[in-house]
Parts: C-alpha cells; sequence; structure tokens
C-alpha cells in the first residue's frame, strides 16, 4: 500500500518559521563566505600598500572614507560572530549544547556577544 499523504510541490521557505539555532548556523556560513571574499580583497590593499609610500598614503586615504569604514565594520562583526559561533559549534562538537534548550540559548549568547563586539569596534572605527 502506498501512503496518501499529500506532500508539498513548492516549498515556500519564507512562510516556514527557523528556531534561533537554525538561524544562527546559517549565519555561520554567511559570514564565512562574507570573511573569505573580504579577506582576499584586503590582501589585494596590504599588496598595493606595500609596493610604495605614495600607494600607502592612498590606501590611508581610501580608508578613511564612511563608506569603506562602515563596509569595514561589517567585515570586523563578520569575523566577530564567525569566531564565536564558530567557538560554539566546537563546543557542540565536544558534547555540550546540544539538547534543544541549551542550542537555542548559546545561539543566543553568541548574537548578543556579538552585538556587543559589533557595537565595541563600530566606536573603534568611528
Amino acid at each position: 500500500m502506498k501512503s496518501q499523504k499529500v506532500r508539498p510541490t513548492n516549498l515556500d521557505l519564507t512562510t516556514i518559521k527557523q528556531p534561533v539555532s537554525a538561524i544562527a548556523s546559517i549565519l555561520h556560513r554567511i559570514s564565512g563566505v562574507i570573511n573569505f571574499i573580504l579577506v582576499g580583497f584586503l590582501l589585494i590593499l596590504l599588496d598595493f600598500s606595500l609596493q610604495s609610500s605614495n600607494n600607502y598614503q592612498s590606501i590611508v586615504s581610501f580608508l578613511h572614507n564612511y563608506f569603506v569604514i562602515f563596509i569595514m565594520w561589517g567585515f570586523l562583526t563578520a569575523l566577530t560572530y564567525h569566531l564565536f559561533a564558530g567557538i560554539r559549534h566546537m563546543l557542540m562538537d565536544l558534547g555540550y549544547f546540544e539538547e534543544i534548550a541549551s542550542g537555542r540559548k548559546s545561539a543566543i549568547v553568541v548574537m548578543i556577544i556579538t552585538i556587543i563586539f559589533s557595537l565595541i569596534i563600530l566606536g573603534a572605527l568611528v
């Protein structure tokens, strides 16, 4: 006998309420991609700045642009989130925070710590 269960043919992911631990995991992956892209860009800037003192001065003036400061703040926030979420994932690999309640709490703690560090970073950049 075949099951007569009706399965959705077009699953709309925007209507599904994700648990906070799933959101934390997705954000960890997104922050990793952001870090991968921007580290390459920063290495190009470093290479350019090391070629001559004029190039260094142009990079310094480029980095004082408010739009660039905003991008750097976003990059450092993504880096901070990726670091703390990575520590959380390593602790989960060791057997901690595997239960639903503790996993939810640890995801919220990672997000709160990231917000605090993000504000500290913003204060340091501006």
